[in-house]
């Protein structure tokens, strides 16, 4: 019955339209890394740092930190962007 309840219930942005324009931050990540600060300290021009994803995997988008897609990396015109492929269920976040 509580799922019921929960699917009748409008969301947040219906019953409050005005928290539309609200500003969130929107983060695509291509990849982590780890080092220790002696070879962050050694970075110089030219370095290379490998991350711990390969040529052509997703890359996660995060809303204000959180995990909401996955899309990859495209060209539009002379910029990056990102194609959303999947979307990540809130329920997910909660297992996570």
């Amino acid at each position: 019955m509580a799922e019921k309840q929960k699917a009748d219930t409008p969301s947040l942005a219906d019953t409050h339209p005005r928290f539309r324009d609200i500003p969130v931050t929107i983060s695509m990540v291509l990849g982590r890394t780890g080092q220790t600060l002696d070879e962050l300290l050694s970075l110089g021009e030219q370095s290379l740092i490998e991350l711990d994803k390969q040529v052509g995997d997703p890359i996660d988008i995060l809303l204000n930190g959180r995990l909401i897609a996955r899309g990859e990396v495209v060209t539009v015109g002379e910029n990056f962007g990102v194609r959303v492929i999947e979307l990540i269920d809130s329920r997910e976040q909660i297992e996570r």
